[in-house]
């Protein structure tokens, strides 16, 4: 027999799995009809390396999120701000080269690289407040 109660306590991996598979078609979608799919060759990163990087992320910071939420829901809040507080330390040195390229199209990754950083921080962010919410 199927534990629903487990299923349903990680069903934000889930959500976030979704909502950022969703984000990925969009934002190739939009490079398609920008005709940047060509420029995006030229990136230090490309966007599928960005979305994975940030993908992992999210989840891994939601597993801890749901892992503290067992122990104390009071601690849900501080592991997220600490949390996301290291995952923006680690982007910053993911961004570092993207910021210092002398690439012609350095402008249009630098602000796809932090768009794909606020998605993911918004995604997040709602998960989180989901998770505090549901104080089951």
């Amino acid at each position: 027999m199927i534990n629903t109660s487990k299923i349903k306590q990680y069903q934000p991996i889930l959500e976030i799995l979704i909502a950022s598979i969703s984000a990925f078609i969009i934002h190739k979608v939009a490079f398609f009809f920008l005709n940047y799919l060509t420029i995006e060759n030229t990136f230090q990163y490309p966007l599928f390396q960005v979305y994975l990087f940030f993908l992992i992320c999210s989840i891994s910071i939601v597993f801890i999120l749901i892992q503290v939420k067992k122990r104390d829901l009071n601690n849900v809040g501080n592991g997220f701000l600490l949390l996301t507080l290291l995952k923006i330390g680690i982007a910053f040195l993911f961004a570092n080269p993207i910021v210092s390229s002398a690439s012609m199209f350095k402008e249009i990754e630098r602000m796809d690289f932090f768009i794909v950083f606020a998605i993911f921080l918004t995604i997040e962010t709602i998960v989180t407040i989901r998770i505090l919410n549901n104080k089951q």
